[in-house]
């Protein structure tokens, strides 16, 4: 079945990363997969900066092209409609980071409730408004209330970079299983970096790792002179 899959995630949530990620593993798996930019919000963490590569990948990316590729205006690609309603193609929406960004969402909600979604919303506890249970719970009633869409599935992305470990991530795990049981919502896996992954291990609290490349690297952090 070729499902509708919508990230969102407050600013910082890493929902950019989990979505690249996504579109990868669902290729792999041998679906035909288009990953569509909505992030208004963010200019250094948008997934139409990984055009080119998925390009050789065989995955779609649809995002602003021409003189508005690299624009950090809030635009979005008239082609989005008609991927949400391609039922032949399995499609990811990366929405942007904040309740402002969700209401990019809006215009979408008819086509996404008659395909049927699963929304899923990528929490970073280390971040501001997602340090607790109740921060948790306010920002997804904020994100449904803006996208007027409901959240089906919360995911763990609670790290500190360089100076994440495997008690940051278990800290993260508890508060976020906390919103979840105060909630009623699925909460099944957590993520970690591969470069991290040998300090994070597998089943920590029950829940699965995913992990995940660090693909949608900063301008000051590339220091090759390449783009990705």
């Amino acid at each position: 079945m070729n499902r509708l899959y919508i990230v969102i995630g407050a600013f910082g949530s890493g929902k950019s990363e989990y979505s690249v990620h996504l579109a990868r593993q669902l290729n792999q798996q041998g679906l035909q997969v288009s990953l569509a930019d909505l992030d208004v919000v963010n200019p250094y963490f948008r997934t139409r900066d990984v055009r080119d590569v998925f390009a050789r990948e065989g995955i779609e990316v649809i995002a602003p092209e021409g003189q508005f590729k690299h624009a950090d205006l809030p635009m979005i690609s008239p082609r989005i409609k008609g991927a949400v309603e391609n039922k032949a193609k399995t499609v990811i929406l990366d929405v942007g980071g904040d309740p402002a960004g969700c209401r990019a969402l809006g215009r979408f909600v008819e086509p996404a409730e008659a395909r049927g979604y699963h929304m899923i919303h990528v929490v970073n506890t280390n971040r501001p408004f997602t340090s607790t249970p109740e921060e948790i719970i306010l920002m997804k009633e904020m994100l449904e209330f803006s996208s007027k869409l409901k959240i089906g599935e919360l995911v763990c992305n609670t790290n500190l970079m360089e100076f994440t470990t495997a008690e940051v991530v278990t800290t993260g795990i508890r508060i976020i299983q906390e919103a979840a049981d105060k909630l009623g919502i699925a909460f099944h896996k957590y993520l970690v970096l591969d470069k991290y992954k040998d300090l994070v291990p597998d089943n920590i609290l029950g829940k699965t790792r995913e992990i995940m490349t660090y693909t949608l690297i900063k301008p000051w952090e590339n220091t090759s002179g390449l783009g990705i």
